[in-house]
């Protein structure tokens, strides 16, 4: 693989490999003597995926990537922090990659702990709480007329399908409203970005968000 790929090239790349995981059928590719060898001295993933840090979502797997393919950063819940975009600056900007992927899963344990924080008022403690802290915005951008027993106002409370979704939404528009080289990459053409979620057992990587173009 090659830097050289569009956004839309980058995206099949990868869909393509969750296809062969997905089936079990994996090619394994990129994880080679040779290939280990050839990446020692130079990098050029073709896309940044930045995902949840929860042990089943291994983005190289869940992909059918190998070494020097993707730049990964991950953090639990993939909550944003300065640290994050400078991450994902670095492989877009210096590295090349045309890319970015915000990888979230179903069952997230840091969107549960957000929706339990709403609920009952009761944090986390120590620095979890950091984390759930920056998951709470997404969770309550689901507006909904008040209902008892949300605090995030709700008629019917949001499943927890939606609230994650919600969430990958609302990082792939953070992260375009932080990085002034993002935005102006998906402006250009240069750039992609796509939001989507992982069906734990399934093993299928469904779209939920993209900004710019991924379309052959």
């Amino acid at each position: 693989m090659s830097s050289t790929l569009t956004p839309a090239q980058a995206w099949r790349a990868l869909r393509d490999g969750n296809e062969r995981f997905l089936h079990g059928a994996m090619e394994h590719p990129s994880q080679g003597l040779d290939r280990r060898s050839a990446v020692s001295s130079l990098q050029e993933p073709f896309a940044v995926v930045f995902g949840c840090s929860d042990s089943r979502v291994a983005a190289e797997l869940v992909f059918d990537q190998g070494l020097g393919d993707l730049f990964v950063v991950r953090t639990a819940g993939h909550v944003v922090d300065t640290t994050v975009l400078g991450s994902i600056e670095y492989g877009v900007q210096v590295l090349g990659a045309p890319l970015v992927v915000v990888l979230g899963h179903d069952s997230c344990g840091a969107v549960g702990a957000a929706v339990e924080a709403l609920r009952t008022g009761v944090m986390p403690t120590g620095f979890v709480r950091a984390v759930v802290d920056r998951v709470i915005p997404s969770v309550v951008s689901l507006t909904r007329p008040p209902a008892e027993g949300w605090a995030g106002g709700g008629s019917l409370t949001p499943t927890a399908a939606e609230l994650g979704q919600e969430h990958v939404g609302v990082t792939v528009r953070m992260l375009q409203s932080y990085s002034a080289y993002l935005r102006e990459g998906v402006e250009a053409g240069r750039v992609a970005v796509v939001g989507a979620e992982y069906a734990l057992a399934e093993g299928r990587v469904r779209v939920v968000e993209v900004a710019g173009s991924v379309e052959d």
